[in-house]
């Protein structure tokens, strides 16, 4: 199996009925200002280049972002921030992720979510996280050269030490999140914790454009060293 076979697996991925029915009312219900559009409404893969050292982590899809378009922190809101930070920082050829086919390249980093399908109200069980960590876990093996993971968002964080704890001992004193916190897991690759690129975070000042882009340098600088 090779990666682009992995991603075919995924996205024919019916294991959890919950996310299923979920995912699939969204893509038939849709939302009034996308109500013309095909959506996807089937599970999403991850996307960028296969020999990059930095891997980006969401918790999943958004209802009418990525279950919308087909892929990942693409045509909402969230999306709009990030790719213009991560142009900024030279992560991307360009600074919008609006529709699969835009032409978007990510240069060095490999951006993926731990549940491939969009949860209701955002909250995945232990049960269907687990279930999709078999998906990130041979994802993960395809990625050879990641030295880096970025996770966006706390709970993202959260997902990605407990996947870490299907084959490690991870004590949770050892990694509390904070933007901007690096902590070394148990394979020697660095996490860092990062605010959630969602217009909550955003208008509320907790996150910005310049807070983002010092913080995709950083970890640019970390990958460099390897």
């Amino acid at each position: 199996m090779t990666l682009i076979k992995l991603n075919e697996t995924i996205t024919k991925c019916r294991q959890c009925k919950r996310l299923v029915n979920f995912r699939e009312k969204i893509a038939k219900e849709k939302r009034k200002q996308y109500i013309n559009e095909n959506y996807w409404g089937k599970p999403i893969t991850g996307y960028g280049d296969p020999d990059a050292k930095l891997l980006m982590i969401g918790l999943a899809p958004a209802a009418h972002g990525g279950n919308r378009t087909g892929r990942v922190f693409t045509g909402d809101k969230s999306s709009e921030f990030l790719f213009q930070c991560l142009f900024k920082a030279g992560l991307s050829n360009q600074s919008n992720s609006i529709e699969k086919n835009d032409g978007l390249q990510l240069y060095n980093a490999y951006l993926t979510t731990a549940l491939k399908c969009v949860p209701p109200e955002d909250k995945p069980t232990s049960k269907e996280l687990k279930t999709c960590f078999d998906f990130f876990k041979k994802e993960k093996n395809y990625l050879r050269n990641i030295k880096v993971i970025l996770a966006l968002g706390k709970i993202a964080f959260d997902a990605c030490l407990n996947f870490y704890r299907e084959d490690y001992e991870i004590k949770n004193k050892d990694y509390k999140f904070s933007h901007g916190c690096k902590l070394q897991l148990p394979d020697k690759k660095i996490l860092v914790g990062c605010y959630h690129p969602s217009p909550r975070n955003v208008n509320t000042g907790r996150i910005n454009i310049k807070k983002m882009v010092n913080l995709l340098n950083e970890v640019k600088k970390i990958t460099l060293k390897y």
